[in-house]
């Protein structure tokens, strides 16, 4: 019978790429229980879909995003507590506003630093609401002369979101920030994406087609070329503009974008509990 921390990983393998028990617990044995080497050698046997890291909140809190009317400073704060009831409770609400009132005037270069400055806030709350509290992450940003932004909470606060402009367009912007609200892209365009992550989708890439035997007579420049193209399909649907936008459909970012004269500079998306793994009850 398979120990307790073998029984974890595969829930958690499963969890992340839909694959059965048993092919779970085969990826983990042949890749020394390193979920990430599961992961990998499940794709390359055409088991799992392309795996995303974080989909699943499993951490209580609120996310907050607010611009400033005056300056148009943005700024936005992940704060984290244990239970839903909680987080949807007026004291914790108003240590999140705290928190975030707190970076966008101070704009601390780290999280300790951001952490330091709302002890009192903290201590204050954690006595009132009788939860471990954290504060997770901040972002703050100071547009440019003549650069847009918008911003957009989802749920509650369950998402908070803003987007940077080259060009001032309040509609397109609140549009966009909605639009990364629900679709979650991780990065603006291709040559966004990291060389690590873009070397291991190439690797999977090419493992699929080694082990595909329709392809095994081409030669190594197509099969090269073949890789290449599976390689920018799959890191697209995680690029802002080659994602079809919420509001026309019709048409994908890069499209909107060329239509307005405009270009994405920069987008920030928190979700509560991203990427937190929560204790098991």
């Amino acid at each position: 019978m398979a120990d307790q921390n073998t029984i974890a990983l595969i829930k958690t393998l499963r969890e992340r790429t839909g694959a059965g028990m048993m092919d779970c617990k085969k990826a983990l044995e042949e890749n020394g229980m390193d979920v990430e080497k599961a992961i990998d050698y499940l794709r390359e046997k055409g088991i799992a879909k392309a795996a995303k890291r974080a989909d699943r909140t499993a951490a209580e809190g609120l996310t907050k995003v607010k611009v400033c009317e005056k300056c148009g400073k943005v700024g936005v704060v992940e704060i984290n507590c244990e239970t839903d009831f909680v987080a949807r409770s007026d004291k914790f609400i108003e240590l999140t506003e705290g928190c975030l009132s707190y970076v966008m005037k101070n704009e601390p270069a780290t999280l300790e630093a951001a952490v330091e400055g709302t002890a009192a806030l903290f201590n204050d709350a954690s006595v009132a609401l009788g939860e471990k509290l954290g504060f997770r992450r901040f972002s703050v940003t100071m547009p440019a002369e003549g650069q847009g932004v918008g911003a957009y909470i989802h749920m509650g606060g369950k998402i908070s979101v803003y987007v940077i402009l080259e060009k001032a367009d309040a509609e397109l912007a609140n549009g966009l920030a909605m639009h990364i609200a629900a679709n979650n892209p991780a990065y603006i365009a291709l040559e966004d994406v990291p060389a690590d992550i873009r070397e291991r989708e190439q690797n999977i890439a090419l493992a699929e087609i080694a082990a595909d035997p329709k392809l095994a007579s081409k030669p190594d420049m197509a099969k090269a070329k073949i890789a290449q193209g599976k390689v920018d399909k799959r890191l697209s649907e995680s690029c802002l503009l080659f994602q079809a936008y919420l509001m026309d459909g019709s048409k994908t970012i890069a499209q909107v974008m060329e239509e307005k004269h405009n270009k994405v500079v920069s987008f920030v998306r928190f979700q509560v509990g991203e990427g937190i793994e929560k204790a098991a009850e």
